[in-house]
């Protein structure tokens, strides 16, 4: 056999005897478990490197904010300047995150990911050079592609962790990394203050506080790199050297994709959740400093208060999609999603009706925070299963589609607007509201939708196969897809579940494997 080609017994769906892995795996070597507080190479070493290289992203793009007041009277910026660069912190990521998602199908998400994070490092050593408008603006704008790190964060989690753990392992890493909104309204004006109180001028303190969140992202970058693994049998390029792994097309990988209508719904509602808590961040300070003139420092409070609600409101969703998978399957998770993120956008609107009241209006955001956020929890739950072939690039259309929703938020309803920013909420929450309703045309024929059961003789195999044409099918390049189809039954729910789970058992292996 010819080196790289693609091994006669990868045609199988019988799994090849198992390498040994720490935690109880599937079929496909994926963890069916979730241990939390360990280091277990390849699944949990993913997930800690995914969480954290993600955190440190989010840092770098929202490390500006905190920072506005001291930075916007060294530039001379105008409300309008600081709005169009907010906007630009979350616009850029709207491509990257296709093209992240694309890296991922192609690359895997290990070299994906790192590379990203590289590339956009320099734009956060760079913030501490600025001097103008437009440079502000610019720093933002390639910063904030670093964001499309989360694709590769959702993508690895979704090849490391089996069916059944998914939307748990993608509700913790996204979670987590999205602390990064909240923690970053702390450890802004804290680095600030130990600078400051060292000697240096406040015209130089600010910026060389913008080293820490550089020097925290390249460190993930050089980490993901070292100790990170691509999928539970190795990385990419050894997988399909060895051809163990099928190296497919990037036109096969677009194709699929762009075809595939749930992508593209589930794409439009996370511009509803992720995309109106991109938004949030950029105004929420602003809003309670204005609005009931508390103290700058208090309303960062608040403002963190917010991002920082991300860890447990997005782990809780992932888990709460995994425990109504258990019970009613796939039409459990799409009708959590649609409840949870419907109910944010009432509470979006409520919040904009509270205007009058301090205590209320904070009482209501947390509330509003932990729905919205639960929310992206629950998309990511679902996205998994739309597509196999194309996973990569169906995580980065959900993942732009935030971004999207939040560029379109901040336009319409806050810079530049004519409401007010309270009047701004409440119609924010009704577009949560609106954008929601879609979910309920998501169907799968072999798990059913919201309102309609299952297809008469759907299976799971013959939903992901239609992804590979005959020859490939022939050829075994579906194998991967056949075995997540089997590790996929719980998804029938109660009743579609009868048939055998096979779980591979903790193994005796050594402790770096």
């Amino acid at each position: 056999m010819a080196e790289g080609e693609f091994k006669p017994a990868a045609m199988g769906v019988e799994a090849a005897p198992k390498p040994p892995f720490r935690m109880p795996v599937d079929s496909d070597n994926q963890a069916t478990e979730f241990w939390l507080f360990s280091f277990a190479r390849p699944h949990m070493s993913a997930f800690h490197l995914s969480w954290f290289s993600f955190f440190c992203c989010f840092l770098s793009t929202f490390a500006a904010p905190p920072l506005l007041p001291l930075i916007r009277d060294t530039l001379g910026l105008t409300a309008t300047d600081i709005g169009n660069a907010g906007i630009a912190s979350v616009s850029g990521a709207v491509f990257a995150r296709v093209a992240m998602g694309t890296a991922c199908d192609l690359v895997g998400p290990r070299l994906a990911s790192a590379s990203i994070i590289l590339l956009t490092t320099p734009a956060v050593y760079c913030s501490a050079i600025i001097d103008s408008a437009s440079s502000f603006l610019l720093v933002r704008f390639f910063t904030g592609f670093s964001l499309a790190s989360f694709v590769s964060t959702q993508f690895w989690m979704s090849s490391m962790f089996s069916p059944p753990k998914v939307g748990l392992a993608n509700g913790v890493a996204g979670g987590w990394g999205n602390l990064g909104g909240g923690a970053v309204q702390l450890l802004m004006p804290l680095v600030y203050e130990v600078i400051r109180k060292v000697g240096s001028t406040p015209f130089t303190a600010w910026r060389v506080a913008f080293f820490i969140p550089g020097l925290m992202q390249t460190v993930s970058a050089i980490a993901v790199l070292a100790f990170g693994q691509d999928m539970p049998d190795g990385n990419y390029r050894k997988l399909h050297k060895s051809g163990d792994m099928h190296k497919d097309s990037f036109g096969n990988v677009f194709r699929h994709a762009v075809t595939n209508y749930r992508g593209w719904i589930l794409a439009l509602t996370y511009g509803y959740c992720f995309g109106v808590e991109l938004a949030v961040d950029n105004i929420i300070a602003q809003y309670f400093y204005d609005r009931f003139g508390v103290k700058l420092r208090t309303a960062g409070f608040i403002a963190a208060s917010f991002g920082m609600a991300n860890i447990i409101s997005r782990p809780g969703g992932g888990l709460m999609s995994d425990w109504l998978s258990a019970r009613y399957g796939m039409r459990g998770r799409l009708w959590g999603l649609w409840v949870v993120q419907t109910i944010g956008g009432v509470l979006c609107v409520v919040l904009g009706a509270v205007d009058y009241s301090f205590g209320a209006s904070v009482a209501v955001m947390i509330l509003f925070s932990f729905f919205v956020q639960a929310a992206c929890g629950l998309t990511f739950g679902i996205v998994p299963f739309v597509s196999r072939r194309s996973l990569g690039l169906i995580s980065g259309m959900t993942g732009g589609g935030g971004n999207v929703g939040a560029v379109l938020t901040q336009v319409i309803f806050f810079h530049g607007s004519k409401y007010k920013t309270e009047t701004g909420i409440k119609y924010m929450g009704l577009m949560i509201i609106a954008c929601t309703l879609p979910i309920t045309l998501i169907y799968f024929p072999q798990w059913g939708g919201m309102f309609m059961g299952p297809r008469p003789g759907a299976t799971a195999e013959d939903y992901y196969n239609r992804e590979w044409t005959a020859q490939e099918r022939e050829k075994g390049y579906n194998a991967g897809c056949v075995r997540f189809a089997e590790n996929s039954v719980l998804e029938g729910g109660r009743l579609g579940s009868q048939s055998k789970h096979t779980t591979v058992p903790v193994e005796s292996s050594p402790a770096d494997v």
